[in-house]
């Protein structure tokens, strides 16, 4: 595995959403994925890390998911890519989302750049994949370090289950589809970081996951 890169899970929000910090360990540059909330927490991790935040990555337009968003984008003048334009919808009505769940410090904004599969972000040295993974919302996305065999997967996919479908504009058999036909290609040995939960493998999905095994 190289060293290029580290993560760093922080669970923020009632909803213990799984944010997370990428350091590119060769220039300090680093990007915060899914700032769902407690930005102060995030800002303290990174200052810990003597990481700079140079970008804020976003894989779906859910309150629990992109929440601090605003304040993070404020705070840092990082740039903010993602997720699909499928999930505008969502952004859109963030501070909706934000009285209906209690984010009293949720606030509108729009992305820097919309993101679509086969796209790529980058902060310092550090390259993802972005892959269209449609299902548990229209515009979701995950983001993959190929050299690390790393996936931030949002809410697509967690150990021993996958995401809710029941929400506006989810669909089961499309998340199945993302999950066999974009996920699984991308190698068993794949460990992933899902947006609640803990760390799994493709491997261990595929051989115990009541939904999606083989």
């Amino acid at each position: 595995m190289t060293s290029q890169l580290s993560a760093t899970i922080i669970p923020v929000t009632p909803f213990q959403q799984n944010c997370t910090l990428l350091v590119c360990t060769e220039t300090g540059k680093a990007a915060v994925i899914d700032p769902g909330g407690d930005i102060e927490q995030v800002l303290a991790v990174a200052k810990e890390q003597e990481a700079e935040i140079a970008q804020i990555f976003l894989t779906h337009g859910h309150i629990d998911h992109v929440g601090g968003t605003a304040v993070l984008g404020e705070h840092t003048g990082a740039p903010i890519e993602g997720p699909h334009i499928d999930d505008k919808f969502g952004i859109d009505g963030i501070e909706e989302q934000g009285e209906r769940f209690g984010f009293a410090s949720a606030a509108s904004f729009t992305p820097s750049r919309w993101l679509d599969g086969g796209d790529t972000v980058h902060f310092g040295n550090v390259t993802l994949d972005v892959i269209h993974c449609p299902g548990h919302t229209p515009g979701h996305i995950v983001f993959y370090h190929a050299g690390m065999k790393l996936a931030q997967v949002g809410d697509v996919l967690f150990r021993g289950s996958i995401g809710r479908t029941d929400l506006p504009k989810g669909d089961h058999e499309t998340l199945l589809r993302s999950i066999r036909e974009r996920l699984w290609p991308l190698g068993g040995e794949t460990t992933f970081i899902p947006g609640h939960g803990p760390t799994s493998t493709f491997t261990e999905e595929r051989r115990s996951n009541p939904f999606v095994r083989d």
